[in-house]
């Protein structure tokens, strides 16, 4: 399922709805078709289904909740919550005068759902915009067993202008009848926190919500609040798309999407709905999280290439199995060639080389070609602590003043990349096809490390 698109040239992935039952990890995601342009704009989204065991081996299912009433335009996102061997899937249904609502459908093997009446199951009262109501998460507090939905929501009249996106607030004790309480949290961003995910992991309680589809987290001792925004508050780079969450026995499986570029170019306009991203949550000892690749989504396939190594400068030395880069002032590059399109590289990387302290900035060029032609610039500068692959990039990234390792997945035009098992960056870059592999180092030596190459299917 990493990378997975549904079958179809305009047909995409988005938003992900997972959840874990009895041992059954559910990925239920938005089914799209078009960039979110179907029925006119709306959406025309329906969600789709699959099951695992071991985040392997997947089972595809029919539509968990498909559009089956002329006055649907789209079924929004939502979450599905157990009770009582019950499953209730809470969305949004998106009406054909644009205005948006809750529904709710249920079911007793997880596999199967039914709508239910009422429908709508709420809607918006006067505090909030009508078109924008969407997106319920329900989850309960142990310590009431009262149960609450959080709604991505507009403030009708807000105190600053442009920022009154919200969670709305919703409370129930039996799951059916909803009474409005205050907004749960006023996020002071432009527009409204989307896709609210909310769960408790060894004492720590997180509430995840995008804007702009960026994934943000809050964390708090309990379900309710406060809340406290951590140093670094995203889970991954820019293009990684509205995380969701669920659990895979005491780990966290989070799931995103990349959506798409509009043509063949590295400079084209980002589409809604791609490909899904997995990926694992890690938590520090502070609390604080961060994200590395799923094991079980990246089976092994052969053996590593046996590809050479040459020094582009003269200032390198050294062989595949420890290549030092530089240690003299200017731009130090050494070459690997024959690089395939689809493979996993995975290196160690010392920022130090011999000496006492990191370069200034090193990286890697990836699907380059010639004499340090153009290539994707994989760019780590340890003074300012930033990662950046093209237009996408990552800050605080104090691991790379260290030795660290270094995990790159190339898939088709997603390069995908995780630092030290702790921070993931992902670009979608399709123009550049070249078979060179560039390992630099500026003005300071560098020494990259057991380099593997083993091509991916």
């Amino acid at each position: 399922m990493q990378y997975f698109k549904p079958a179809g040239a305009s047909t995409f992935a988005g938003d992900a709805m997972p959840f874990t039952h009895n041992g059954v990890f559910h990925l239920i995601y938005l089914l799209d078709q078009g960039h979110h342009q179907g029925l006119g704009g709306l959406g025309g989204h329906q969600w789709a289904h699959a099951t695992t065991t071991d985040l392997v081996h997947w089972e595809h299912h029919p539509l968990a909740i498909a559009i089956t009433e002329p006055w649907e335009g789209s079924i929004c996102t939502g979450s599905v919550f157990v009770h009582d061997r019950t499953y209730y899937a809470f969305y949004a249904t998106r009406m054909r005068d644009w205005t948006q609502h809750l529904a709710l459908a249920t079911s007793t093997d997880g596999i199967r759902f039914e709508k239910q009446a009422p429908n709508p199951l709420a809607s918006p009262s006067r505090r909030y915009d009508p078109e924008h109501f969407r997106d319920p998460f329900v989850f309960q507090d142990p310590a009431t067993g009262t149960f609450h939905i959080l709604v991505t929501s507009m403030l009708a009249e807000p105190e600053l202008a442009g920022r009154g996106g919200c969670l709305a607030h919703l409370t129930s004790t039996d799951l059916r009848t909803w009474e409005e309480a205050e907004p749960f949290l006023i996020t002071g961003y432009p527009g409204a926190p989307e896709c609210a995910d909310l769960f408790t992991w060894n004492d720590w309680t997180y509430l995840i919500f995008s804007h702009d589809l960026v994934a943000h987290y809050r964390m708090a001792r309990g379900p309710l609040g406060p809340w406290l925004r951590p140093p670094v508050d995203t889970f991954d780079g820019p293009l990684a798309a509205v995380m969701k969450t669920a659990p895979f026995g005491d780990r966290r499986i989070g799931v995103a999407w990349i959506g798409t570029r509009e043509g063949d170019t590295d400079t084209g306009t980002r589409q809604w709905g791609g490909n899904l991203i997995l990926r694992e949550l890690i938590q520090h000892p502070d609390g604080t999280l961060g994200t590395r690749f799923v094991p079980e989504v990246f089976p092994v396939h052969g053996q590593p290439l046996d590809l050479p190594i040459s020094a582009l400068t003269a200032d390198v030395a050294g062989s595949a199995s420890a290549i030092r880069v530089g240690s003299s002032p200017g731009l130090a590059v050494a070459a690997v060639t024959g690089i395939p399109r689809s493979c996993r590289i995975t290196m160690r990387v010392d920022p130090r080389g011999s000496g006492a302290r990191p370069a200034p900035e090193f990286g890697l060029r990836l699907r380059s070609a010639g004499l340090f032609a153009e290539g994707y610039d994989l760019r780590f500068r340890p003074h300012d602590a930033t990662v950046s692959l093209q237009d996408a990039g990552l800050t605080q990234v104090h691991e790379i003043s260290h030795p660290f390792n270094l995990d790159i997945v190339t898939y088709e035009d997603i390069i995908d990349i995780c630092i030290a098992g702790q921070r993931c960056l992902i670009n979608r870059l399709p123009e550049r096809r070249g078979d060179h592999l560039f390992l630099y180092s500026r003005d300071g030596p560098v020494s990259f490390e057991n380099i593997e190459v083993v091509p991916q299917p």
